[in-house]
């Protein structure tokens, strides 16, 4: 990282050894609060006007200038990025995730700052988007074209994989991190987001594909360790994964530009609390989702659902009922 001001790397370094932040989603803040600097500093004229945006240098940023930051500011930023970088409007509820996490950690955990000027900033309303997920019969399908795989140690890790991927909505990092020493009976530790470990309990397809593969599962390669392993005997990388989805769902018939391993996450998703009376809590659980709004997503795909639920309301025929009642 480039150009970056002692308070705005500890604030990273902060994030993702102590908080356990991905160093993805530490990239993120940086860009965004990067982002954030240089506009504070055309705004505040302490950059010159013919320096292109992106060229403008933060490295000076120091707590004396953020101490000057007011709401007003932020509010100005937001705009600035809906009207001058046409940022939609998830894009723009992160940025203002980056800035109440790094006030709150200027004024709450560092205490370098009087008062925390985002504490009333809100976040934009974000679009509610449907989850795009394979139904019951398109999982099977899938299935099907894996097992027609004639190498069988291929065709029965590719089915575990994929067995995987849609009964316990897995990430593909998560995935691609399974240790056989971390599968005990029906149950299976992860490492998900922010390096934290999550238990998934297996059902029996899983357990069965599970031991089926390890049956013929190559032994003693330098993945050793790894549940699945490359044709060199390796672990997996979430790059070979992604790929051996990618051709067997190509194969199957479907466009590999809107079905990919976190579409099979959403199906599996999509099928527990259609399926499986599964409640909005539990499910945030077997995600791993840190924050239950999240996982709201798919309270929205299931309106049959919540129509009959209202139909069965004791009052719903509360007038036929009365009209229909002899005097």
């Amino acid at each position: 990282m480039q150009d970056i001001p002692i308070i705005l790397e500890d604030y990273l370094n902060y994030m993702e050894t102590i908080k356990g932040t991905s160093p993805n989603t530490t990239k993120e803040y940086f860009f965004d609060l990067r982002t954030f600097f240089r506009f504070i500093k055309r705004r505040y004229r302490l950059a010159d006007k013919d320096i292109p945006f992106e060229e403008i240098d933060i490295s000076d940023v120091d707590v004396d200038l953020i101490k000057k930051i007011n709401i007003q500011d932020l509010h100005a930023f937001i705009s600035y990025t809906d009207k001058e970088r046409h940022n939609s409007n998830s894009t723009k509820f992160r940025k203002v995730a980056s800035l109440k996490s790094f006030f709150d950690y200027l004024y709450s955990k560092i205490d370098v700052i009087p008062q925390n000027p985002a504490d009333r900033l809100e976040f934009p309303k974000t679009d509610i988007r449907q989850p795009v997920y394979l139904t019951l019969d398109e999982c099977e399908k899938l299935l099907n074209t894996v097992l027609d795989n004639k190498n069988e140690v291929f065709r029965k890790r590719d089915y575990a994989i994929i067995i995987l991927f849609l009964n316990c909505g897995l990430r593909l990092s998560e995935l691609a991190s399974i240790n056989i020493n971390k599968i005990k009976d029906d149950t299976l530790y992860v490492i998900g987001k922010g390096n934290k470990e999550r238990t998934i309990y297996l059902n029996e397809a899983c357990i069965s594909a599970i031991n089926d593969y390890i049956a013929v599962r190559p032994k003693d390669g330098p993945g050793d360790e790894a549940l699945f392993l490359s044709m060199r005997k390796q672990r997996m990388s979430n790059r070979a994964i992604q790929h051996m989805i990618d051709k067997y769902l190509e194969k199957a018939g479907f466009d590999t530009s809107v079905y990919s391993t976190h579409k099979l996450r959403h199906t599996a998703a999509t099928l527990m609390y259609k399926h499986g009376n599964v409640d909005i809590r539990a499910l945030q659980e077997i995600l791993g989702h840190e924050n239950v709004s999240t996982t709201q997503i798919y309270t929205h795909i299931d309106d049959e659902r919540l129509r009959e639920a209202v139909k069965s309301n004791p009052l719903a025929n509360y007038m036929r009922k009365k009209a229909n009642k002899p005097e």
